[in-house]
């Protein structure tokens, strides 16, 4: 019967084994990262991986736990994915109430922290130069100039004093707003099936396995 010990019980072991799938496609993304020379050096690689690898031993808690039905291990998983449901779901609101000009604020501090080379890489890849304005005399330093202009590409800026390549943030500007927007579904769309989890694990650790020994359930 749908709703008893048993159902709760599978639901629960399905949805965990579901999180270590997610889990290890964290991992997945988060190693091709590392070997990406783009994702080498961005701090968020290591955030995606520390959460895969935070994931699967929540998961594997609550799988432990939904297997023996386990009261102290059913707890413990009850009140981690709680903090982690609230942790992600205020996230995920929060990707999906930035504006674009909080956007440009967050990439321009991203694209003063990653090194020269990262620069280099990008500007190739999306053909711009600099990111929110053309490195001109007016704006920067003639040597600080010459140095930005000579790292752009040489399809659209062949020289320091013809240079038509778009800034990057023009370039990734729809790139980033839809980052921020798919991270924000993503995420809240995992904080509802963790509090789907809370609310089985209450389920399931207030039923009694029908197979024990009733003076042993409490």
């Amino acid at each position: 019967m749908c709703g008893g010990f048993t159902c709760s019980k599978n639901a629960l072991t399905a949805l965990n084994i579901l999180y270590i799938l997610v889990a290890f496609i964290l991992i997945g993304v988060a190693v091709y990262g590392r070997t990406s020379p783009l994702g080498a050096n961005l701090p968020t690689i290591g955030g995606i991986l520390a959460c895969g690898v935070f994931l699967i031993l929540i998961s594997i808690l609550g799988l432990v736990g939904a297997i023996k039905h386990h009261q102290v291990l059913l707890f413990f998983y009850m009140i981690i994915l709680f903090l982690l449901f609230c942790v992600q779901f205020s996230i995920a609101c929060a990707c999906l109430a930035v504006n674009s000009e909080q956007q440009g604020a967050l990439a321009q501090e991203g694209w003063g922290k990653i090194s020269e080379d990262m620069h280099i890489q990008v500007q190739d890849m999306f053909d711009c130069c600099g990111f929110d304005k053309l490195p001109t005399p007016t704006n920067s330093t003639p040597e600080a100039s010459a140095l930005l202009r000579d790292s752009c590409p040489k399809n659209c800026c062949p020289t320091p004093q013809d240079c038509k390549c778009p800034p990057c943030m023009e370039k990734l500007k729809n790139t980033i707003n839809y980052a921020f927007k798919l991270c924000g579904g993503i995420g809240l769309f995992f904080s509802f099936t963790e509090f789907l989890g809370v609310w089985l694990t209450v389920r399931y650790r207030n039923q009694k396995d029908p197979r024990a020994n009733p003076s042993a359930f409490l």
